[in-house]
């Protein structure tokens, strides 16, 4: 719809993976072997795809409703014939992401292995979330201004809110 849901406004690795997709219970039993919650209870070895589809079901959603995700401080490089390989040791402890919301947005988050993360062990990590009500961006701001296609997508939101359903 051409519009913006979601501005990073401070990013301290600069790299995070868009392409790789997220782990699947395929992918984690022949890395780590299988396990389950009802045997292993907190030593369970979750995948990506059944997390985001056990946090989807909770707003009436599924299969259909996912979509591509980012693995965040996750760095994949594409050699010469295409091929990908994880980067290990890319993010730091402490490293962090600033996200602004642009319009209402439902977040969906795991922390689960990257699907070709090459860790012997199931790697364990942890997470820390801060939420804050931050100002609207200024007619300024960076996230506007860096693309002119970045500015379209604002004054799409703007259309939107104003309850107009239209788009450029």
């Amino acid at each position: 719809m051409g519009r913006i849901f979601c501005s990073v406004t401070h990013d301290s690795t600069g790299w995070h993976d868009t392409m790789s997709g997220t782990s699947t219970k395929a992918i984690v039993e022949r890395r780590w072997g299988a396990r389950d919650y009802e045997h292993d209870r907190n030593d369970w070895k979750q995948n990506g795809r059944d997390a985001f589809l056990v946090e989807l079901g909770k707003y009436g959603l599924g299969k259909r409703d996912l979509a591509a995700n980012v693995n965040w401080f996750s760095k994949v490089a594409v050699d010469e014939g295409g091929a990908l390989s994880f980067e290990s040791g890319h993010s730091n402890a402490g490293d962090h992401v600033e996200l602004r919301f642009e319009m209402e947005t439902l977040v969906v988050l795991h922390t689960c292995p990257h699907p070709l993360d090459p860790s012997e062990s199931y790697p364990w990590k942890a997470v820390r979330l801060d939420l804050k009500e931050v100002p609207p961006p200024a007619d300024d701001d960076p996230c506007r201004l860096s693309r002119p296609e970045n500015a379209r997508g604002f004054l799409n939101n703007r259309i939107y809110h104003l309850g107009c359903g239209c788009a450029q």
